[in-house]
C-alpha cells in the first residue's frame, strides 16, 4: 500500500465512471437504469476505497502523510497530494455522502439522467481534490473547477427559479475567488513556491499577512458562507434538488471552514489573531440573525438553509478561538453538520417526491401514516438541535468550550443560538409531524421506501455513534490540530517579542 497512489485514485476514480456513463446510449428506461446503477456502483467502489485512507492513517503523526508529488511545470508548480489530521475526515465525508446522494436522485431525476449522473461524479472528483491538494494552484483549481458542475445541477435540474439562485450562487462565490487568486500569485512571489507544505514554515511580513488574510477571507467567508455574504445560500438550497442541497450543505459549505485551518490560521497568525474579534462578531451576529430569521420561513428548505448559515457561525467562532477545544470542535461541528444537515435536506427530499410542495403550511399530521419517516426526522432534528447523545451536541459543546477560553461574552450569546435553534427546529417537527391528519392529499403517502430507509438509516446510526463515542474523529484531528496551536503560539509569542524590542 505504500507505493500505491491511493489519494489519487480516490480523487479521479469518479471520473473513470463518468466516462463509462458517457459511453452509455441514453435510450430508454433500460439505459437509464444503467447509468444510474454505474453512477452508484462507481460512488460506492470510491467510498470503500477511501476507508483505506483511514485505515492506513497514523493518528499519532501531526504531519501530512500519503504523499504524491510529481513535477507540474518549471516553474516549481507540482502536482502534489497529501491529507493530515484536519483533511482526511472530509475526504471520507465526501464519498460517504455522494451514493446516497445517487439513491436519493433515483426517481426523482427522470430527464438528462445522463447528463446528472455525470456532474455529480465530476463534482465528487474535484471535492475530494480539494481536501487533498498539497499545492496552492492545485487547490485553486480543484477550489474553483467546483462551482462548474453545482452551477449546472442548480441551473438544470432545479426549481422554478433555478437559474437566478445559480447565476447568485455561481458569481458570489467567483467574486470571492478572484481575491484569493491574487493573494496566491503574491505568496508565489514573496515566497517563490506554490508547496503547501513549504509556505507553511515562511514567514510572511506583518503587513502582507494583513491582505493576504483578507484576501483569503473573501473568498472563504462566501464559501462557508458567513453573514453578511450568505444570500445566496438559501435560494440556492430551496432551488437545488434534493442531492445538491445535500452536498451544499454536507461538503462545499465546509470548503470555508476548512480553507481558514489550511491557510489563514497557519500562514497567517498574526493577522488571524487580528482579525479574530471582527470574526467573533459575524459568527455571534450570524447565529442570533439567522435563526432569527429561520423561525420566520414558511419554506422547509428555506429553514434549514438558514439552521445551516447559524451553525457555521460556531464554526468560525471555534476556529478563530485558536486553541485545542475550539478547533478540534470546529471540525467535528463541520462533520456532525455534513451529516445532520445533510439527512435534513433528504428528509424533505422524502416528503417532496410525494407531495411536491415544501410548503409548511401544507403539512401535519404525519406521524400518522408514516411513523418511520417521523421518528429519522425527530433523530436529525434533535441532532441539529444539539441534544445530548447525538453528534451535533460534541460539535456545539467543545466550540463553545473554546471560546469561552478565549471571551466568556462571546460564548455566552453564541450560547443563545441553542436556545433559538431549538424554537425553529422543534416548531418546524411539530407543524409537519404532529397534529391531526385532516389534509387530503397527504392521507394517501406511504412510509419510508427500501431506497429510502437505505439512504437514512445509515446516517441515524452515524449520528448516534458520534454522538456517544466522538473519540474515532477526535483521535484523527488532535495530533494535527495540536501541532497547529502550537505553531500558532510560536508564532504569536515571536511576533510581540519582535515588537517589545
Amino acid at each position: 500500500m505504500t507505493d500505491w497512489p491511493i489519494l489519487s485514485t480516490v480523487t479521479f476514480l469518479p471520473l473513470v465512471g463518468a466516462f463509462l456513463i458517457l459511453l452509455i446510449r441514453d435510450e430508454g428506461d433500460g439505459a437509464r437504469r444503467n447509468i444510474r446503477n454505474v453512477a452508484l456502483l462507481t460512488t460506492v467502489f470510491t467510498f470503500v476505497l477511501s476507508l483505506f485512507i483511514w485505515a492506513g492513517f497514523d493518528n499519532a503523526n501531526p504531519g501530512f502523510q500519503m504523499v504524491e508529488q510529481r513535477p507540474w511545470l518549471d516553474s516549481g508548480l507540482s502536482y502534489h497530494m497529501g491529507v493530515d489530521g484536519i483533511s482526511m475526515l472530509f475526504v471520507i465525508l465526501t464519498t460517504f455522502l455522494m451514493p446516497l446522494c445517487i439513491l436519493a436522485s433515483w426517481q426523482s431525476v427522470e430527464k438528462r439522467v445522463k447528463e446528472y449522473m455525470i456532474a455529480f461524479l465530476l463534482l465528487e472528483t474535484l471535492m475530494i481534490g480539494v481536501f487533498c491538494a498539497l499545492d496552492l494552484v492545485l487547490f485553486y483549481v480543484f477550489f474553483e473547477a467546483g462551482l462548474i458542475p453545482m452551477f449546472i445541477i442548480i441551473g438544470v435540474w432545479g426549481g422554478k427559479r433555478r437559474v437566478y439562485a445559480s447565476f447568485k450562487f455561481f458569481l458570489y462565490t467567483l467574486l470571492g475567488s478572484v481575491l484569493m487568486l491574487l493573494a496566491i500569485m503574491a505568496m508565489y512571489f514573496q515566497a517563490g513556491t506554490t508547496d503547501i507544505p513549504t509556505l507553511l514554515t515562511h514567514d510572511f511580513p506583518q503587513n502582507m499577512q494583513t491582505w493576504l488574510w483578507l484576501a483569503f477571507f473573501a473568498s472563504f467567508a462566501v464559501k462557508m458562507p458567513m453573514w453578511p455574504v450568505h444570500t445566496w445560500l438559501p435560494d440556492a438550497h430551496v432551488e437545488a434538488p434534493t442531492a445538491g442541497s445535500v452536498i451544499l450543505a454536507g461538503i462545499l459549505l465546509k470548503m470555508g471552514g476548512y480553507g481558514f485551518l489550511r491557510f489563514s490560521l497557519p500562514m497567517f497568525p498574526d493577522a488571524s489573531a487580528y482579525f479574530a474579534p471582527f470574526v467573533f462578531t459575524l459568527s455571534v451576529v450570524a447565529i442570533i440573525y439567522t435563526s432569527l430569521v429561520a423561525l420566520m420561513q414558511e419554506d422547509i428548505k428555506k429553514l434549514i438553509a438558514y439552521s445551516s448559515v447559524a451553525h457555521m457561525g460556531y464554526v468560525t467562532m471555534g476556529i478563530f478561538a485558536m486553541n485545542q477545544e475550539g478547533i478540534q470542535g470546529s471540525i467535528f461541528q463541520m462533520l456532525s453538520h455534513g451529516l445532520v444537515s445533510g439527512a435534513l435536506f433528504l428528509c424533505v427530499g422524502v416528503i417532496y417526491d410525494r407531495t411536491h410542495t415544501r410548503e409548511i403550511a401544507a403539512y401535519g399530521g404525519l406521524v400518522n401514516n408514516m411513523p418511520k419517516y417521523a421518528v429519522a426526522f425527530l433523530i436529525f432534528t434533535m441532532a441539529n438541535v444539539g441534544l445530548p447523545g447525538t453528534s451535533g451536541f460534541v460539535g456545539e459543546l467543545l466550540t463553545l468550550l473554546g471560546v469561552f477560553k478565549f471571551n466568556t461574552w462571546v460564548a455566552f450569546f453564541a450560547a443563545t443560538g441553542v436556545i433559538l435553534s431549538a424554537a425553529y427546529a422543534l416548531w418546524l417537527y411539530r407543524k409537519v409531524i404532529f397534529g391531526t391528519l385532516t389534509k387530503e392529499s397527504l392521507k394517501g403517502l406511504l412510509d419510508l421506501s427500501p431506497r429510502e430507509k437505505t439512504v437514512l438509516y445509515p446516517l441515524i446510526v452515524l449520528v448516534i455513534f458520534f454522538g456517544v463515542y466522538p473519540a474515532p474523529v477526535l483521535d484523527a484531528t488532535a495530533a494535527s490540530v495540536e501541532a497547529l496551536v502550537n505553531n500558532i503560539t510560536v508564532s504569536l509569542d515571536a511576533a510581540k517579542t519582535a515588537a517589545l524590542h
